[in-house]
């Protein structure tokens, strides 16, 4: 169970609207105008589950129906973070609408039909927490930042666990190391335990709602908590032989933290499947974007082809390798995802293929021409 001071109630003699601390501004206000025509209360989810959802609203938290606002759409149902309208009063109170999002982290789902998932909406910061009681996989950390970056949030990248790093010079390695991976993300090194670069994290969160991300035993809980002042996630001890730990939070609670802002905590994910990322991706990867504005040929794929400014970076030692073969795999499959909800995307992979096809069969020709 989690506490009931988990879910506190902000007092109006701030001086401010009772919903601030949780997000609350005058854009939210005048979104909300019909609905507070409608005579419908204001108010933020701070966790759904199975049908129901508790939300923050300005007389405290109450628990809500979102039977009204479920479609067959999953890219629609109430999710943490969702400014919503509810009834009054009535037993039980229902959800009648959600207010346009500005941002949301999606996911794709491990279901054949490819379908999104909404894991926070309306949120500032995409804290991908990593930990370092364990060896770093860039290619997961890339993969995690392309949907930070196309949820329309700021990633932030928090490398947990940093005092099983005893040696500043390698904990300085590791946090450039991640730096090259995440280009133009803030990447903090931080413990727990010992509270080194929580002041800087905290700053960062004040401003805004975040969504703290990351693999099962990469710490997320017991940061949470930390922030939070207060054991409010459960912890649940990670297992020596891989580094990896349980689901200890099973649902995506906001949180409103003491030093300003809100904090949506998740459960550990073991499945970052991308969902029609590709400007994600692109940012995510912008060094290859910049070589790829010199390659001879506008479709450059960056494999074999002539004049390639990209493999010429590779090459020269400018671009690690690893880099490219890591935005090539997002690339196909965020093409794969996109070819299977997209018609015209399909019917695009399809020329492409056949005009490989014919240049392959044309090379071909020509090869046994010579012979």
């Amino acid at each position: 169970m989690t506490s009931s001071s988990a879910f506190p109630t902000p007092s109006a003699s701030l001086g401010l609207s009772p919903l601030a601390p949780y997000g609350w501004d005058d854009a939210w206000a005048d979104e909300f105008v019909p609905y507070d025509a409608e005579g419908l209360v204001a108010g933020r989810v701070i966790r759904v589950d199975r049908g129901q959802c508790d939300v923050a609203t300005a007389d405290g938290v109450i628990r809500a129906d979102t039977a009204f606002v479920t479609p067959h759409d999953p890219m629609r149902v109430v999710c943490t973070g969702d400014w919503v309208a509810v009834e009054p009063a009535g037993n039980p109170r229902y959800v009648k609408a959600y207010l346009p999002r500005r941002t949301a982290f999606v996911r794709s789902t491990s279901s054949e039909r490819s379908e999104g998932q909404i894991l926070a909406a309306n949120i500032d910061h995409a804290v991908v927490a990593v930990s370092l009681a364990v060896e770093l996989d860039l290619g997961r950390v890339e993969r995690f930042l392309a949907l930070a970056w196309e949820s329309g949030a700021q990633p932030v990248v928090v490398l947990t666990k940093a005092d099983l790093v005893p040696e500043a010079a390698t904990l300085a390695h590791l946090v450039q190391d991640v730096e090259t991976a995440a280009p133009g993300v803030p990447v903090l090194a931080v413990s727990s335990e010992t509270g080194e670069g929580l002041d800087v994290l905290e700053a960062v969160l004040a401003g805004g709602t975040a969504v703290l991300l990351g693999q099962s035993g990469a710490g997320k809980s017991t940061l949470a908590n930390v922030l939070l002042g207060e054991d409010v996630m459960d912890v649940q001890a990670t297992r020596d032989m891989d580094g990896k730990g349980r689901h200890t939070t099973t649902t995506r609670n906001l949180l409103v933290l003491p030093g300003g802002g809100v904090l949506i905590d998740t459960p550990g994910l073991r499945g970052v499947g991308l969902w029609d990322a590709e400007s994600g991706v692109g940012q995510v990867f912008s060094e290859i974007e910049e070589f790829a504005a010199d390659c001879r040929f506008q479709d450059c794929a960056h494999v074999a082809e002539p004049g390639c400014a990209v493999l010429a970076a590779v090459d020269s030692g400018e671009l690690p390798e690893r880099r490219l073969e890591s935005y090539r795999k997002l690339l196909r499959e965020n093409q794969r995802i996109v070819a299977k909800t997209d018609a015209r995307v399909r019917a695009e992979i399809r020329r492409d293929w056949k005009r490989k096809g014919a240049e392959g069969r044309a090379a071909m020709e020509a090869k046994r021409g010579r012979w």
